[in-house]
């Protein structure tokens, strides 16, 4: 190779910055800032170098640094939002890094003029989200220049001109980068940097929230970010009584807890081959004799998911109560306590045989595992009900269902994968398989379990995380990211829910709770 072509080469390389790069930072500052300041003097670098040498960043091109972004950590309730430049980084001591403190607070980034256009400015800023997620440090806070108001001064306030640029009516060199690389503007702030005359002393105060930030470090007990799913497809088959049944039960529970599943969900009206027992009475009336069994099964499931140390979504069982029939779920998690979950819509054929009635409230369940939620089969053919269960800020929607034909079954699997999609949330299906020749209305069964994610770069190409075959007995399990969810829902290609009109739309539950 020749020498003018290896001077013609870049090498750059991403590097925390030395005492001895001050020159290259020197020249850098000084041609960027010749109006406005100047450079840093060598005292200054080397103040923020002692404090915090981890958050000085810089991009060296054949040994020269080129670019770079310079930070500290602050306790942000010293100072609050009406600050100054000079305030916050102690005059140039930069005393006021703490180390304990919540906030990565960037003092400055710059890059070469002759390297522009080469994105090196969204390398440090990526450099530096980084450096914040792995301090756990609640958020990057800078105070931002607006150049381009100069031009506009005259004809508009700072707060309108920022709404243009935000709307992309303006461009301004540095808030329109700053707003491209994920910083939204908390406030407009005077006499920040008192010699920026373009920016007539006006500046922005930026922050990036970092979403993974956890407030409380605890070695044990934290929020669970992979989370192991086990769903049962059920073969219906003959049980002489309850214990028959739930030495069934037992063995899959027993099974998906020894993967060390976190979840067990069994499919609706799974204890429907005790309606057997009830065969010489009308199928509404057999019914309401198996809801009698309801109380004494989800007190031995309960039992079931603390010995085994799972949380178990009991499917569905029938409950009455003198005056209504109703369909319900029961969470019975495995520290011991319980909540329920009634189907809300009533199929024309479960109303007809059955005289099923809807519940009233739909609720988010806090697990350790996860906020979830458990809509029983046709619930799920009804977008409302998913997307006010995402607005309580659910991570994993359980749908256990029972479907007899392939038709019936293609409408709860493909509402579940749009249920996943739409609200940037993991929704698991399980119905049951088999047949039971001699129970009235539940003569036959088409199931196959699945795990459904949304679709984007960081889930499964097909937005499927675990399918089981078609009509077999058979157990999923399978892990799902909660902190994959995190990231989707405020960096994904699309943010189904942060990007919903609410200016023009929005769901209400008349229901008082």
């Amino acid at each position: 190779m020749s020498k003018q072509k290896e001077e013609l080469e870049h090498r750059l390389k991403l590097r925390n910055i030395k005492l001895s790069d001050y020159e290259d930072i020197r020249e850098i500052m000084i041609s960027i800032y010749k109006n406005k300041g100047g450079a840093w003097t060598k005292e200054e670098l080397r103040n923020q170098l002692r404090a915090f040498p981890e958050g000085q960043i810089g991009i060296e091109d054949n040994g020269k640094v080129v670019a770079a972004a310079l930070s500290i950590v602050v306790d942000y309730n010293r100072f609050g939002d009406n600050h100054t430049y000079d305030q916050i980084t102690g005059y140039g001591k930069f005393d006021t890094h703490d180390m304990e403190g919540d906030t990565l607070y960037g003092t400055d980034v710059f890059v070469s003029l002759e390297y522009r256009g080469m994105r090196l400015g969204r390398r440090l800023y990526d450099a530096r989200k980084e450096l914040c997620e792995n301090l756990n440090l609640r958020s990057i806070i800078a105070g931002g220049r607006i150049p381009g108001y100069a031009n506009y001064a005259e004809e508009m306030t700072p707060r309108k001109y920022i709404d243009l640029v935000k709307n992309k009516e303006i461009y301004d060199p540095v808030l329109s980068f700053q707003i491209a690389n994920e910083f939204h503007v908390r406030k407009v702030i005077t006499k920040y940097l008192p010699e920026d005359t373009d920016s007539r002393a006006y500046a922005t105060l930026l922050e990036w929230i970092n979403i993974y930030y956890e407030k409380d470090e605890k070695l044990i007990g934290n929020k669970k970010s992979i989370v192991r799913l086990g769903l049962v497809q059920w073969k219906m088959r003959r049980f002489s009584n309850v214990d028959d049944l739930m030495q069934q039960v037992e063995f899959f529970v027993d099974t998906v807890s020894g993967y060390k599943s976190d979840f067990c969900l069994l499919p609706e009206f799974f204890n429907a081959p005790l309606l057997a027992e009830f065969n010489d009475m009308d199928a509404s009336e057999a019914i309401r004799n198996l809801a009698e069994y309801t109380d004494e099964i989800v007190s031995r499931m309960s039992d079931l998911a603390v010995s085994y140390n799972v949380n178990i979504i009991g499917g569905s069982m029938p409950e009455y109560d003198g005056k209504k029939l109703r369909n319900v779920s029961y969470l019975c998690r495995r520290d011991g306590t319980q909540d329920k979950q009634y189907k809300l819509h009533i199929t024309p054929d479960e109303a007809a045989y059955w005289g099923l009635q809807g519940g009233n409230g739909i609720n988010v369940f806090d697990t350790d595992a996860g906020r979830i939620g458990i809509l029983i089969c046709y619930d799920v053919e009804f977008p409302e009900l998913g997307r006010i269960l995402a607005e309580q800020e659910m991570d994993i929607l359980f749908v256990p269902f029972w479907t007899d034909t392939k038709n019936a079954f293609l409408r709860v699997n493909t509402c579940a994968k749009s249920r996943a999609i739409e609200n940037e949330c993991y929704v698991a299906i399980t119905g049951s398989v088999g047949n039971l020749p001699k129970v009235e209305n539940m003569d036959i069964q088409y199931s196959q379990a699945a795990i459904y994610s949304p679709s984007d770069f960081s889930f499964p190409h097909d937005a499927v995380v675990a399918m089981a075959s078609e009509n077999e007995e058979t157990i999923i399990v399978a892990d799902v990211d909660l902190d994959l969810l995190t990231k989707q829902r405020k960096a994904g290609s699309v943010r189904n829910l942060e990007q919903r009109r609410l200016d023009l739309y929005s769901i209400q539950w008349k229901q008082k709770k």
